[in-house]
């Protein structure tokens, strides 16, 4: 698999643990707390293996700045959390962000 890829899996896998963060109900649920471990524990794997070719400054803010997009996402679509205008432009501009380092990031 490619460094890609990887790193997609490792956003998939840290966004999993994220979630499963608030049904841990502070690590006090046996699950959801599982959930939470195994979702980064895999994230950490798959993001050292994506390390092997993408260069960490990039990695580490798709990684972080995609996942905080996501985690957004799924806590306003459904866990009915609040967003407001200053929120929403806030997510777009880490989104952008992300962009920016993929169309002007140096390449090896």
């Amino acid at each position: 698999m490619s460094g890609w890829t990887y790193l997609i899996l490792a956003i998939l896998a840290e966004v999993i643990g994220s979630t499963g963060l608030k049904a841990s109900q502070g690590f006090s649920k046996l699950l959801p707390s599982s959930v939470v471990v195994v979702g980064y524990a895999s994230a950490f794997y798959f993001l050292s293996l994506a390390l092997k070719t993408v260069p960490l400054n990039t990695a580490y803010a798709v990684w972080s700045g995609l996942g905080t997009a996501l985690i957004a996402l799924l806590g306003v679509v459904f866990l009915r959390e609040s967003i407001n205008f200053p929120m929403a432009l806030g997510i777009v501009l880490i989104v952008a962000g992300v962009a920016l380092l993929q169309v002007f990031g140096v390449r090896h």
